[in-house]
């Protein structure tokens, strides 16, 4: 069944690269399909005009749409982090060139933001026990980049 719902990221001319980035980082990525401008086209013609491609198994699609598109951070990809290792990989190569914010929050440089979170994190801040839940956004409001370790001992009242 094919997806219901796919991003469409608009950049300004650099949508091949993104993509090329991107697909680099994600395991099981790929670029499907590549369409260029009709050569008579304004300032674009037979350049890159639009990318489908998979992060993850997951279909996205990038356009270059020529100037005056940005990224703004109200929207982000999520990325579910299995452990430690997972969540210092995607940091590490999604903010390389790019900004780290806050909270396991980082724009890259493309400009688009992601949420690099481990799946306990966001298991333990929806724990019934309130308490343990604060403890934990409380620890996570101090982080940049999210530290597991550092989550479990909030979690326990370490």
């Amino acid at each position: 069944m094919k997806q219901k719902i796919t991003t469409f990221l608009t950049f300004n001319t650099e949508a091949e690269e993104a993509v090329k980035f991107y697909t680099s980082i994600f395991a099981n990525s790929k670029i499907n399909s590549i369409s260029y401008y009709p050569e008579s086209f304004p300032n674009l013609g037979g350049k890159v005009m639009s990318i489908s491609f998979e992060l993850n198994n997951q279909t996205f699609y990038a356009l270059n749409a020529g100037s005056g598109f940005k990224f703004e951070q109200g929207i982000s990809l999520l990325v579910n982090c299995k452990n430690q290792e997972e969540v210092d990989h995607y940091w590490d190569k999604l903010t390389d060139g790019g900004e780290a914010i806050a909270c396991g929050w980082l724009k890259d440089k493309y400009g688009i933001s992601w949420q690099i979170t481990p799946e306990i994190l966001l298991q333990h801040m929806d724990d019934e026990d309130k308490t343990k839940s604060k403890r934990v956004m409380d620890a996570m409001m101090k982080m940049v980049k999210i530290d597991i370790a550092t989550i479990e001992k909030a979690y326990n009242g370490e």
